[in-house]
């Protein structure tokens, strides 16, 4: 299946996804750009991406347009390059956490955040256009690869004005990386060695050969929580094949949860600000923990619709201090405004470095909230009739409706959207024990099914 989405287009190579479709995104792309400037490209280390970037740019160079190939590296390497390079586009070639054999394309704005669904939405009804303005062998587009790209991203981590990378490297960290041999492979080890870190290397070979599942789940990180207590590390830590999450070990070899990635980021970042109020982005569906730990630094908390675009977009706007996604997702404005690894990384280890005490320890002394994740299929229902349903439903409850139905109470919530691929309503609850959260789950499965029978006729 071809997915082509607010985040690009994804789909499985050879199957869904075609060298001709390759040249369509290209062409809608350099169409978009009206044939003129410079487009950044880099990819994670899926075999099929090498392919990619060579139709990508040659069809970009037969448009007039310049191509700089940085080569494999994390996705935030390519937004970050395509702020600071001034390029008028970006391109990286990934398909996220999804498992071999799935390639696709994400565009990127010249200002670095992804682009939006307008301008998405606008280069792919270019794609099929019956005519494309192809140059002359003369005025083709150059072409060149750049390998400083890694260099340049862990240069401008080491300027963050939280990070004290003198005091980070005389702590010696252990650390364990499992990089399921994708994007940051070559990245996060190099970010954490050049801060002083003895690194033991768990898949960390670009070749796009995933060992297990890509998506940094607790399931999937077997072997990084053995190799921590093995090596006794000071903790661990994994990315997905494009390395915009991060998933964090504990010393003892215990997942913590994705969610906590930025809450203790954040942490690091508000103990440190001078700003007043500072401001914490994030989506609908972040733990409770991110608003417990900003309320307790004096700051205040944005919600928005799921997805990274309307994070980064309303922290630009509103000049957030640190926002992102709890599905490790870190953003700093003071680096880039998109979700960054490498980022997360530093700002962890920072915060290693201040308490000066084992990461359990400062993981059991943050706010604590257990989150359940389910989906129901629906058929052919409408979902947006059935959101729109509850939501009269629960009307006398405290709602918010940006994405979807989200249902709050003081120390929980149940969060209910749609999925734009699949004929599923998801949902997230959230509350201060896994058994509660899963009842809060649960009723909200009972009540979707209720009106799925009421709308049956049963």
């Amino acid at each position: 299946m071809l997915i082509e989405s607010i985040s690009g287009v994804r789909g499985t190579i050879g199957d869904s996804l075609q060298p001709a479709h390759i040249v369509q995104y290209a062409s809608a792309l350099g169409t978009y750009l009206k044939s003129k400037g410079t487009v950044i490209i880099g990819r994670d280390s899926r075999p099929s991406g090498e392919a990619i970037v060579r139709i990508f740019s040659a069809t970009l160079q037969w448009m007039g347009i310049d191509v700089i190939h940085i080569g494999i590296v994390p996705t935030p390497t390519v937004q970050l390059l395509t702020e600071k390079k001034n390029a008028d586009a970006g391109v990286a070639v990934t398909a996220s956490h999804n498992p071999f054999p799935w390639n696709g394309i994400k565009y990127i704005d010249r200002t670095g955040l992804f682009m939006n669904a307008d301008q998405v939405q606008k280069i792919m009804s270019l794609k099929n256009l019956t005519h494309t303005s192809y140059k002359k062998s003369g005025e083709f587009g150059s072409y060149r690869e750049e390998g400083t790209a890694l260099a340049y991203h862990i240069d401008n981590i080491l300027e963050i004005p939280y990070i004290q990378a003198d005091k980070i490297r005389k702590k010696h960290f252990r650390v364990v990386v499992d990089a399921v041999n994708g994007g940051g492979s070559l990245a996060l080890p190099a970010l954490l060695k050049t801060l002083g870190c003895d690194v033991v290397e768990v898949h960390c070979t670009p070749n796009g050969n995933f060992p297990h599942t890509p998506e940094p789940l607790p399931e999937n990180l077997k072997d990084l929580m053995d190799a921590v207590v093995k090596h006794n590390a000071h903790l661990g830590m994994a990315v997905d094949p494009d390395a915009d999450r991060l998933a964090i070990v504990d010393e003892g070899g215990r997942y913590l949860s994705e969610e906590y990635t930025l809450v203790m980021a954040l942490k690091t970042v508000l103990s440190k600000t001078n700003r007043k109020n500072p401001l914490v982005v994030t989506n609908l569906s972040t733990t409770l923990a991110v608003d417990k730990v900003t309320h307790r630094f004096g700051g205040r908390i944005l919600r928005t619709a799921i997805g990274e675009i309307n994070v980064s977009s309303a922290m630009k706007a509103e000049n957030a201090v640190i926002g992102g996604e709890g599905n490790g997702g870190v953003i700093l404005p003071d680096s880039h405004l998109g979700r960054d690894s490498l980022v997360g990384a530093a700002l962890i280890l920072q915060l290693l470095t201040d308490e000066n005490k084992p990461l359990s320890d400062i993981f059991a002394s943050l706010p604590q909230y257990r989150m359940s994740k389910k989906k129901v299929e629906i058929g052919q229902s409408d979902p947006d009739a059935i959101i729109e349903t509850l939501k009269k439903r629960f009307a006398q409850k405290e709602t918010d409706t940006t994405d979807g139905l989200k249902i709050l109470d003081q120390d929980r919530w149940v969060h209910l959207r749609k999925s734009n691929t699949e004929p599923i309503l998801r949902i997230y609850s959230e509350a201060p024990t896994l058994e509660e959260a899963e009842s809060l789950g649960e009723a909200m499965i009972g009540e979707i099914k209720r009106e799925l029978r009421v709308k049956s006729g049963e």
